[in-house]
C-alpha cells in the first residue's frame, strides 16, 4: 500500500453540506464535475473558484465520464437514461443527446455508473436505485433483471451481463481487455474478459466479503464507485473507505476516510489527487499512482491523441 499512498497522506475536506454526492470526473481544463443526486444538481469545483452549481435540475444524474471526443456521458436516475452532453471549458452544458433509455421496448431501471473504451464503446450498470424515493422517482420496474449493458460505437444497445442483485461500480483495466463490475448487495467484485468487438466472456468472482449486505440505499458500507489505476489495481468504495485490490483479487489496503464514501476519481495537475464524494462532502487525498486512462476513460484532450500522456494542469 505504501507504493500507492504515502503513509503520511491525510484526507482534506474540500466542501460539505450536500445531500448525497456521486459521479466525480476530472476535466483536462482543470475542473472537477460531480453530482448531488437528491438535490438534482451538477456541480463544478476548481481550486481557484471553489464550488459552482452548473446544472439544476440534472435529472438526478449519477455516474459520469468522458467519451473519446471529450463529451460528457451521464447516467440519469429520473429519466432512466444514459445521455451524452457537450460542455464548454467551464463545464456548462451546451447540448444533450439520449444514448440509451429502453431495452427491447422496456425502460431501463436506472443507469448508475459508466466506463468507456477508446473505440467509443460505453459500458454501464443498471440497478434499481433510481426508482427509490430520495435519489430517484419511485415507479414500477419494467425490466425483469438488473444487469450490465454496452452501447456499441454504432449506437446499438446490448445486454452483456445479468444475474446481479444491484450492479453498481464499473471500470476497465489499463489495457481495456478486462471489465470489472461490483454488486453492492453481494459485496463482491466480478471480472470479465473483453473481446475486440466489445463482447464479454469468462465471468469470474474477483473478491467478495467487501462489507455487509444491505438492501436499502443509506449507510451501506459495501461496494459502490470503482476505478482502475495505471498499474492495473482495482479501487472500490467499501467498509472504512477506498479499498485497493490487486488484479489477482488480493485486498492490498484501504484509504481510510471520515465519512462513508460513494465514489471517487483521480484529478489535479499531475492526476495524483484522489477526489472522493462522500455522503454529504467532497474530500481529497494525495496518492502515488494515477488512473487507468485519462481521466476515467481515454479521450482526446486539447488535440492530443488518445492515450497520450496528460498535459500538466494547474
Amino acid at each position: 500500500m505504501r507504493d500507492l499512498v504515502h503513509p503520511d497522506a491525510r484526507e482534506q475536506q474540500v466542501a460539505t453540506g450536500f445531500g448525497f454526492t456521486e459521479g466525480p470526473v476530472w476535466h483536462p481544463d482543470g475542473y472537477l464535475l460531480f453530482s448531488d443526486i437528491p438535490r438534482s444538481t451538477r456541480y463544478r469545483w476548481t481550486a481557484a473558484g471553489g464550488i459552482t452549481a452548473m446544472l439544476r435540475p440534472s435529472n438526478k444524474g449519477n455516474g459520469m465520464t468522458f467519451d473519446p471526443r471529450g463529451r460528457l456521458l451521464v447516467c440519469e436516475h429520473d429519466t432512466s437514461s444514459v445521455v451524452r452532453v457537450s460542455v464548454d471549458g467551464q463545464g456548462t452544458e451546451l447540448s444533450r443527446e439520449v444514448l440509451a433509455s429502453h431495452y427491447q421496448g422496456a425502460e431501463l431501471n436506472s443507469p448508475n455508473d459508466i466506463a468507456v473504451r477508446t473505440d467509443g464503446s460505453v459500458y454501464f450498470t443498471d440497478p434499481t436505485y433510481g426508482r427509490m424515493e430520495g435519489i430517484g422517482i419511485p415507479r414500477p420496474q419494467q425490466l425483469d433483471f438488473q444487469g450490465v449493458f454496452r452501447i456499441a460505437p454504432d449506437g446499438g444497445l446490448h445486454r452483456v451481463a445479468t444475474g446481479y442483485i444491484q450492479p453498481n461500480g464499473i471500470c476497465l483495466s489499463p489495457g481495456e481487455d478486462i471489465l470489472y463490475v461490483n454488486d453492492t448487495i453481494r459485496c463482491a467484485v466480478y471480472r470479465y474478459d473483453v473481446h475486440p468487438d466489445g463482447s464479454l466472456s469468462g465471468e469470474a468472482l474477483l473478491l467478495d466479503g467487501i462489507g455487509e449486505p444491505v438492501e436499502g440505499i443509506n449507510d451501506f458500507p459495501s461496494p459502490d464507485g470503482m476505478k482502475c489505476d495505471e498499474l492495473g489495481n482495482i479501487w472500490t468504495t467499501g467498509p472504512g473507505g477506498i479499498w485497493a485490490i490487486s488484479p489477482d483479487g488480493r485486498h492490498i489496503g484501504t484509504i481510510e476516510v471520515a465519512e462513508l464514501p460513494a465514489n471517487f476519481c483521480w484529478g489535479g495537475g499531475d492526476l495524483r489527487t484522489m477526489f472522493i464524494t462522500c455522503m454529504t462532502s467532497l474530500t481529497r487525498i494525495p496518492v502515488l499512482v494515477g488512473p487507468a486512462g485519462w481521466p476515467s476513460g481515454r479521450y482526446r484532450a486539447r488535440g492530443a491523441e488518445v492515450g497520450a500522456a496528460p498535459t500538466a494542469l494547474s
